[in-house]
């Protein structure tokens, strides 16, 4: 059996390539980003490449951690700390792209979206299923009883609001009822997955209203994402959908207001 200094010899010699990968990738960044201040042309595309090396270097990161589980038995927290921190650089890039607005109209995003019009929208959902597994994988490596769990609400709250802000949702919706379209099938698939995550992230919101000191503004953001998520259900012309949506924020707006009230008269 190997002893414990063996054993972290054995990790040190296998993560250096990792290491000098992660060196490699912030000295790239630091590069780009200068470079983008020196020549600003074009920077909603240069933001996204760099979102999408913040996103590689999370990955990175979280192998660090994976190699220190398997070899030494034990997490390395610092790896997973430096991931979730990457993770949230990534987010702020795209945030500066598409803006970090829920609900706002689609009129607001045109501008923003004409910054990126050649990315297509294949690229676009690549890059935002990208960034999806990369955080289901934090979650997952830091285990159910991390201290950030709460946190998690929030980066996949951040996120979910990045994916619907940077698809052109006039236009996919239109693909999306028009089989002969080139961009049909990425449409509907990208679309489903906004309408799927908007839901859960509410939840999340109504969650943690609940479980974390009934944050008035956990439970506003939840009921802003039931509010974006109507949004979509009505440019796709699905009433049903909308109306039990809308159903929903009602009730959730009820609540709010009600224990905002009762929590101002016990002061």
């Amino acid at each position: 059996m190997a002893t414990s200094s063996e054993k972290r010899e054995e990790f040190n010699e296998k993560a250096k390539p990792i290491k000098d990968a992660i060196k490699a990738v912030l000295a790239k960044e630091k590069n780009d980003v200068s470079e983008a201040k020196k020549n600003p042309d074009g920077i909603a595309y240069k933001k996204l490449m760099l979102a999408d090396q913040m996103i590689y270097l999370a990955t990175l990161y979280m192998a660090v951690n994976t190699l220190s589980v398997q070899i030494l038995d034990f997490k390395n927290n610092d790896s997973l700390n430096d991931a979730r921190k990457t993770i949230y650089k990534a987010l702020i890039y795209l945030e500066e792209v598409v803006s970090n607005t829920v609900d706002c109209s689609y009129s607001d995003l045109e501008d923003k979206l004409a910054a990126i019009a050649d990315i297509n929208i294949e690229k676009r959902f690549y890059l935002v299923r990208k960034l999806g597994l990369v955080i289901d994988m934090l979650v997952e490596a830091f285990g159910d009883n991390s201290k950030w769990k709460m946190s998690f609400v929030e980066i996949r709250g951040r996120f979910i609001v990045i994916a619907k802000n940077m698809i052109d949702m006039k236009k996919a919706c239109k693909d999306y009822y028009d089989p002969n379209s080139p961009d049909y099938e990425n449409s509907i698939l990208y679309i489903r997955l906004i309408r799927k995550l908007l839901d859960k992230s509410a939840d999340e919101y109504r969650d943690k209203y609940e479980l974390a000191g009934n944050r008035m503004d956990d439970m506003q953001m939840g009921i802003n994402l039931l509010i974006a998520a109507r949004r979509v259900a009505m440019v796709l012309g699905d009433k049903d959908a909308s109306e039990e949506i809308k159903r929903k924020a009602i009730v959730w707006k009820n609540k709010l207001d009600a224990d905002t009230k009762k929590s101002g008269s016990k002061k």
